[in-house]
């Protein structure tokens, strides 16, 4: 069987390998229609940590097996203010002030911001939904708020590769580097792909028990 056929097959098991599809689905798609920059897909790395924080945390306290919510609590609260912390950077320099100068680029922003694109919001929404069925399968829920989790080594990374292509490729040919332009669109995104499924990859389970 093959590798497709067997993540079509059993889904279950495959959950990291659609994870990574549906996300470079959606974004392939985002790009075809003009609606991806580098905001898009920090951003959406931002969201995927906030949502798996809270996820786990309302599974944790709903958990009787679990004696003490307090842990869980301040674990919640502690990564909740950085997250807090990271989303303001994220918005005022990857969505406004790198890209001040180029209104057609800032318009696209905003409107990922307030959940005017719906490539977007469809890839939250299957986010939401993947934690939510990790979760409920799994025989106990562990707080693990203070791990640093594969989604948030791929959100730091992200930010330092996001600035890099911003100033070095992005803000010198802003005529080329454009939403609309597909080719370019498609250069820029690359490396956030190649890196989302690199993290899946070497962070995934097998991988960590063959360690």
């Amino acid at each position: 069987m093959s590798i497709l056929a067997s993540i079509v097959a059993q889904p279950k098991k495959h959950l990291r390998e659609w994870d990574f599809l549906i996300f470079a689905l959606l974004t392939a798609l985002s790009i075809g229609y003009g609606q991806t920059t580098v905001f898009y897909v920090i951003y959406f790395f931002w969201w995927n940590e906030f949502i798996r924080i809270v996820v786990r945390s309302l599974f944790y306290r709903h958990n009787k097996s679990n004696g003490s919510n307090q842990l869980g609590s301040k674990f919640m609260f502690g990564s909740l203010f950085i997250m807090f912390i990271y989303l303001v950077f994220i918005i005022v320099f990857f969505g406004m002030i790198a890209n001040w100068d180029n209104s057609d680029i800032t318009l696209t922003n905003m409107e990922i911001l307030f959940f005017k694109n719906w490539f977007f919001n469809i890839n939250l929404l299957f986010v939401l939904f993947e934690h939510i069925y990790i979760n409920l399968n799994e025989d106990k829920t562990i707080a693990s708020f203070g791990q640093f989790t594969s989604n948030m080594l791929v959100l730091h990374i992200s930010i330092i590769l996001g600035g890099i292509i911003m100033f070095f490729i992005v803000k010198p040919f802003p005529e080329t580097f454009s939403p609309d332009n597909l080719w370019t669109s498609v250069l820029i995104i690359l490396p956030f792909l190649l890196l989302k499924i690199g993290m899946q990859f070497m962070l995934s389970p097998k991988k960590m028990k063959a360690r």
